[in-house]
């Protein structure tokens, strides 16, 4: 890392910390919010984060699991 992008990283955390209200024990937040800030204005790939696997979507209509109904004789 650059020292001036590091600098640049730096002084936006040290902003988004002022602007949160400076609360404790958030400072990684706030670096990785400034560092993917500063890698959108420089037009650097944001990297990927993981994401939550979605569940699939059920059927359209009743959700109710379909019995067999008895037979009349």
């Amino acid at each position: 890392m650059t020292d001036d992008r590091q600098e640049r990283i730096r002084r936006r955390a040290h902003t988004i910390w002022e602007q949160a209200g400076r609360p404790d024990g958030a400072h990684q937040q706030h670096w990785d919010q400034a560092t993917a800030e500063i890698d959108s204005e420089e037009g650097k790939p944001k990297a990927k984060a993981a994401q939550p696997k979605k569940p699939a979507a059920k059927a359209s209509g009743d959700t109710k699991p379909k019995t067999a109904r008895p037979r009349k004789a």
